[in-house]
């Protein structure tokens, strides 16, 4: 199989400081063949997007590329070649899809203007020939009203189709070879699904070779031919996709393939990542299953006819109503998970917030152990927020980046009055630092100092301090490599083992939500559309957008494919 590019003996530094410099990618070497996808998988940190991004040379001016590295490409070393080759290659033949689209497209130019630059660029198109192409381009990848689309502006454009619009641009001059960076990270399962599906359609009418970035083994089974599995900047394993997920050889590739839950089995805990290395590929398997806590006769938290209408202004006088969660009716009983699963948009976060009081209902109750949540007043309503807490999605802009984790840790506890001084609360904090997992040293640390794995840690130890009844968990570990997610998971699961606490867990991973849920709510457009034990409703789902849902689900190689 003939190579289109050849990554040899690649290694980056980078130069921190005037001192010190850090190796992040260390002897790497791979091909990617012609018209074949190859995945670069492994965690955050194992330098698969830095060895991709070498190939177009766009790595930060701290960057030290070593003497030896040579990345061909067209008979020629892109490594050494000149910018003016370079910048003539770059969106011809090597175009870049990039994680966040909302980062990499412009705000202030249309969508129409942005593909049509690369166009005009590239190919010399006239502005009617590039407005004509643009709109084959979005039909292509499947934009909605194309010709409406040209005088959209990202913010406009839903995540899915961002993506897509990425897509259009990095496709538009026909490029011998698409670099994808994590394009699926965060969408939702259906929007994952139709990502993977048109890449896969695209690689397969242009031709094109493909270097697909993931962290997930699950999603990089159902698009690649081959596999290169990356740990701490060098390469663990390479091979066909198909001896990768069957016949492993690497402890680190099994442990990747273990960490990710099973939609076929519900296991204690969660294997991960320090099982497989330390047992040199072989763990000690976890058989024993998991079993739910028995509802009590009476729920903690019951919501009736819960609703949130959000009414905009369109003009003057004109008002437009947005129905964000529609007659919500639900129970979460003590020590159990509730699951709330859907597509963004379906309302699942708005239920969370509205439970909290973090954005007030419109019309409905909620019922917390006998009072009603929604009629309560603010000073009332401070006792409740500390029995109700919420892990966010994001851990990079939950925690305050001025406070140490002591501080941030303690915090809460001034604001409550628990403690009988700083001292108490202190020791408070390093407590529940050691109970989440964190090194003895990292109460006097800054969150950026953490991964974040660790940042996450930090904020369950921060909601964990006031002693909490009911945990929110919204998306908390969706943007989390699956090898963390697994520990993060294992880490609520013990908690709430030993604190009895009940868990509404929101996510748009049903793999991960079959995992942690004893119950379930299925929620579309704001309504809840199924409902019940999460058993059942894996098992038989009754609701066809139940059933879109489940199977959208990456279920890692298939021969079938094949």
């Amino acid at each position: 199989m003939t190579s289109l590019v050849s990554v040899q003996d690649l290694r980056v530094s980078f130069r921190l400081g005037k001192s010190r410099v850090v190796e992040a990618v260390r002897g790497v070497s791979f091909a990617v063949p012609e018209n074949a996808t190859v995945a670069l998988v492994g965690e955050s940190g194992s330098g698969k997007s830095v060895s991709a991004m070498s190939i177009v040379r766009l790595l930060p001016d701290n960057a030290i590329v070593g003497p030896a590295s040579r990345v061909e490409f067209g008979g020629a070393d892109l490594l050494t070649a000149p910018i003016e080759r370079l910048r003539r290659i770059r969106g011809r033949d090597i175009s870049v899809v990039f994680q966040e689209p909302m980062s990499s497209l412009n705000p202030v130019f249309t969508v129409g203007q942005q593909i049509a630059e690369v166009l005009r660029l590239h190919l010399a198109l006239s502005a009617k020939q590039a407005t004509d192409r643009v709109i084959e381009l979005l039909t292509e990848v499947g934009i909605p009203e194309p010709k409406a689309r040209l005088d959209a502006y990202p913010h406009e454009l839903s995540g899915g189709q961002q993506q897509r619009v990425m897509i259009a641009m990095a496709i538009a001059c026909e490029p011998k070879l698409l670099i994808a960076d994590e394009p699926t990270t965060a969408l939702d399962v259906t929007v994952q699904r139709q990502i993977l599906e048109l890449i896969a359609r695209l690689q397969d009418k242009h031709r094109m070779s493909v270097l697909f970035i993931s962290h997930d083994l699950g999603v990089v089974g159902e698009i690649a031919d081959r596999v290169v599995v990356m740990r701490e900047g060098t390469v663990r394993e390479s091979g066909p996709v198909e001896a990768i997920f069957n016949e492993p050889r690497d402890a680190y590739t099994l442990a990747l393939l273990a960490c990710r839950p099973r939609l076929d089995v519900k296991p204690k805990r969660l294997p991960v990542i320090d099982d497989f290395m330390a047992g040199g590929g072989r763990p000690i398997v976890v058989t024993e299953s998991r079993v739910a806590r028995p509802q009590e006769a009476r729920p903690l938290i019951e919501a009736r006819g819960l609703s949130k209408i959000y009414r905009l202004k369109t003009g003057l006088f004109a008002r437009k109503s947005i129905p964000a969660v529609q007659e919500a009716s639900f129970s979460l009983w003590r020590g159990r998970t509730l699951g709330v699963v859907g597509e963004s948009g379906s309302g699942k976060t708005t239920i969370g917030m509205l439970l909290m009081r973090l954005v007030e209902a419109t019309t409905g109750e909620v019922d917390f152990d006998g009072t009603d949540l929604l009629r309560l007043t603010d000073a009332q309503m401070m006792a409740y927020r500390r029995r109700i807490q919420i892990i966010f999605q994001n851990p990079y802009a939950s925690l305050n980046p001025r406070f140490t984790v002591g501080q941030i840790l303690t915090e809460p506890m001034k604001i409550h009055r628990i403690g009988s001084g700083d001292d108490e609360r202190f020791e408070r904090a390093a407590a529940l630092a050691r109970r989440v997992g964190l090194a003895a040293d990292s109460i006097h640390k800054y969150p950026h100092e953490f991964s974040g794995g660790q940042r996450q840690r930090i904020a369950i130890a921060r909601c964990l301090s006031m002693q909490p009844e009911v945990l929110i968990c919204d998306e908390s570990v969706s943007a989390l490599d699956v090898s963390v997610q697994a520990t993060v998971l294992n880490l609520l699961l013990d908690l709430q083992d030993e604190f009895g606490m009940s868990y509404l867990f929101i996510s748009h991973d049903l793999a991960v939500v079959k995992y942690m849920a004893d119950d379930m709510l299925v929620m579309h457009d704001g309504a809840i559309v199924e409902r019940g034990p999460a058993e059942a409703i894996y098992e038989a789902p009754q609701h066809e957008y139940t059933r879109k849902l489940l199977r959208s689900i990456p279920t890692g190689y298939r021969p079938a494919r094949a």
